[in-house]
């Protein structure tokens, strides 16, 4: 059964939305305002996430954003707003799909249906990791190490669970640099480089022994895993 987070403000829209997809035998979470619904997706984990734009504490948009810091839970949003610019920027924060209020509710299901089914096999990242002293929360964005607080910038952070998505597995610099620098920096691994040392730093991960992150020299970078610390431990 999936599970899904509806965040609108609207009580009616919410009890239709609640309505139409309970009897498709969806389990429902329902958020009345923004920082309710990054809450929520953070605690409760959802499937998919219907996201209403105009919010009464924050703009959908920024709401947007905040989830995509820590959630790759497919986002349909669902909005008045018809312009252009609005539909554009949606997606390039990390939406899904778009659908106009006032909308079919038998479209809707459809988008529904199509997003749960090519997101089926996408892992949800784990809000918390822990793992040899260090101690990460994905939606507050606190990072402990030997339970001192660590400050990361927000580039950082990104690349550090960009590493974690992709845990115990080798992610190119290429692929690093477009994720987070975009396709105009894919060759400029000197910036990698730098954030990389400065991360190791912040971590108080010794390069020559790494307890978290292991270069592949010219190749890319792997968050060892604990499957691979465990490894490490026993062969010592």
């Amino acid at each position: 059964m999936a599970r899904i987070l509806i965040i609108d403000d609207e009580p009616q829209i919410r009890r239709f939305l609640r309505i139409s997809l309970q009897s498709q035998q969806y389990e429902i979470v329902e958020a009345e305002n923004g920082q309710q619904g990054i809450n929520l997706t953070a605690t409760e984990q959802p499937d998919l996430i219907v996201l209403d734009l105009g919010l009464p504490d924050m703009d959908g948009q920024m709401v947007l954003q905040e989830i995509r810091q820590f959630a790759q839970q497919p986002i349909l949003v669902l909005s008045v707003r018809n312009q252009e610019h609005e539909k554009v920027m949606a997606f390039d924060h990390g939406g899904n799909d778009y659908v106009e209020k006032p909308f079919g509710i038998k479209e809707f299901l459809a988008r529904v249906r199509n997003l749960l089914q090519c997101f089926a096999n996408v892992s949800t990242p784990t809000v918390e990791h822990q793992q040899q002293g260090l101690y990460i929360n994905f939606a507050s964005r606190k990072v402990l190490v030997n339970d001192q607080p660590v400050h990361l910038s927000k580039k950082e952070f990104a690349l550090l669970q960009t590493l974690l998505n992709h845990q115990g597995r080798l992610v190119t610099q290429q692929y690093l640099l477009k994720e987070l620098w975009g396709e105009h920096h894919i060759h400029d691994t000197h910036y990698l480089r730098i954030f990389i040392a400065r991360l190791r730093q912040k971590l108080q991960d010794n390069p020559i022994e790494p307890r978290f992150i292991e270069t592949e020299p010219g190749i890319g970078y792997r968050f060892i895993g604990k499957d691979s610390e465990s490894e490490l431990s026993a062969n010592r």
